[in-house]
Order: C-alpha cells, then structure tokens, then sequence
C-alpha cells in the first residue's frame, strides 16, 4: 500500500509579506545613494570613454577627430605603457607581499598583548595617519643626497638612491610599506578578533602546536578579512601616484601607470590619449578586483550572518 506524503506547507502569507515589505523599504533606502553614487562615478567614466574615442589635445579644440580605438592602439603599442605596467606590478607586489607579512605581526601583537595595548595600537598606527604627500617628502629627505642621513648612517658615500631606478623603487616601495602596513594590520585584527576561542582552545586541547593552529585554524576563519585587507590594499597599491611624483617625477622609469595618466591629461593636455590610459587602468583594476573576488570564494554576506 503506497504511503501518502504531505507535501510541505507553504510559508505563511504574513512572513512572505514582510520579507517584500523589508525588500521594498531597503530598495527605497539605498535608492538616493545608489543614484548619487551612478552620478558620481558613472558619468566621468563614460566621458572618458567618448574623450578617448576622440584625437583631443586641450590647445586644439577644433582639431578634435574622431579614432575610434586608435587611441587604445596607440597606447598599448607604446613601449611606455608595458614600462609603466611593470613599475607598477612591482610596486604593487612587493609592497602588499611584505605589508601582509608585516600586517599579521602587527595584528598578533595588538591582539595578543595585555599590557600598554592602547600606547602599542597609536604607536603602529601613527604612520597612517600622515598624509601621503608628507610621507613621501619624509622619504625623499631621508635619502636625498644633500639632506638625507641615510647615506651617513650607513657609510653609502654618494650613492645617489634616486639617480637609478632599482633603488629609486627601493625607497619608493619602503614609503609605501612604512605608510600603508597599519592599514592591513587593522583589517587583520578585524578579522582576527572574529575567530571562536573555542576552536583554539579544541586546538590546543589536542595537541595542535602553534604553527598547526594558525594554519588549520585561524587563516581559513580568517579568509574574508585577507580577502578585503589585500584587496583594498592592491587596489591601492595599483594606482599609486604621490611617492612616485615627490621622489622621482617619474624619471629612471618609475613612471606608474596613474602618474602617466595624470602626464598626458595635464601636462600634455592630450585628453584623447589620457583617456584611453584612464579607462585602461580602470579596466585593470576591474580584472585585479574580479581575480580576488572569484580567487578567495568567499562569501561576505554568510560571514555577517545572513545565511
């Protein structure tokens, strides 16, 4: 004799409605912003997507004729485009690699530390808090040859660290490093305050040394906070523009990809070609975002609870 299921009943009419109600008010809520958001960064965006479709220079408004891509064509032909992509992937490499590193040791000690935790976490922090622009004159001072004390303190003679590009990028990545690594180190502590005591002490309980517990523990509960912490971070990393400007003006090929925009907008008033740079950064910071989005595969909305 066949048994007779009943099926599920269904949700009640009162909760679907108030999911819709909740729906409904949220979209009314994060209307405003979302348009003003749209306004903001939609339309400078699709301006120069038409500016770079355009041979455009400032000085000859009436010349203005129209490219197509020739513009794209003409900057990834160009050997400075690739030089200035390797100057910033360099940067940006070794400076989030060693700000990583540095940002968990930071984070275990403002976590791990019992006493003076206030006096440590401003003492780390105080580098961040200083505008770039004056932390990039501090460097460049540091390793001037008429007024750093660098070449002084470590017998270097006259070395010059801006007259080549190896070293120049030294001093460059080292600013960002010093300047930037606190801002990881919170991001870290964020996600490291956030993982259960209980796993440790189960951890620990079976005999899990340090290094085990860090691995198989903390890391993956850790994942959504590395994810946000190296994404700001590259990001960041990618459009660098102020150390390279104060130190060096982009000469000995430390030219980034932001400052070569910034050169063919501004000082060369080529708005065609600066476009067409522009929108290519854009792009590439789009690919570097969707590469640690579908790399780490991890959910923020199950790690704030909305399952």
């Amino acid at each position: 004799m066949a048994v007779m299921v009943e099926a599920p009943a269904p949700q009640t009419a009162e909760v679907t409605d108030r999911a819709k109600h909740e729906r409904r008010l949220g979209l009314m809520l994060s209307a405003p912003a979302f348009l003003v958001m749209v306004f903001v960064t939609a339309y400078p965006l699709l301006y120069a997507v038409v500016l770079s479709l355009y041979n455009y220079r400032l000085t000859d408004p009436e010349g203005r004729e129209f490219v197509g891509l020739g513009n794209y064509a003409t900057v990834l032909t160009d050997p400075v485009w690739w030089t200035d992509f390797s100057t910033t992937f360099l940067i940006t490499v070794f400076s989030v690699a060693v700000e990583l590193v540095l940002g968990f040791a930071f984070a275990f000690v403002m976590y791990r530390i019992l006493r003076g935790r206030s006096v440590v976490r401003t003492a780390i922090l105080i580098p961040y808090g200083i505008v770039t622009v004056v932390s990039a004159y501090i460097w460049k001072y540091a390793f001037q040859l008429d007024s750093g004390f660098i070449n002084q303190w470590f017998g270097l003679g006259d070395f010059n660290f801006f007259g080549q590009r190896w070293s120049a990028l030294f001093v460059i990545i080292l600013s960002e490093i010093w300047k930037t690594t606190p801002f990881i180190s919170l991001l870290l502590l964020a996600g490291l305050v956030q993982v259960p005591e209980e796993l440790q002490e189960a951890a620990r309980v079976d005999g899990a040394t340090a290094w085990q517990r860090i691995k198989r523990v903390t890391l993956p509960n850790m994942k959504a906070a590395i994810m946000v912490a190296l994404l700001f971070r590259t990001l960041d990393a990618w459009r660098i523009f102020d150390n390279p400007f104060i130190m060096t003006v982009g000469a000995n090929k430390t030219e980034t990809l932001s400052f070569l925009a910034y050169r063919q907008n501004v000082t060369l008033v080529n708005l065609g070609a600066g476009s067409a740079v522009s929108v290519l950064l854009f792009l590439t910071v789009v690919v570097i975002a969707f590469i640690f989005v579908k790399g780490f595969r991890t959910d923020l909305s199950q790690v704030r609870g909305d399952r």
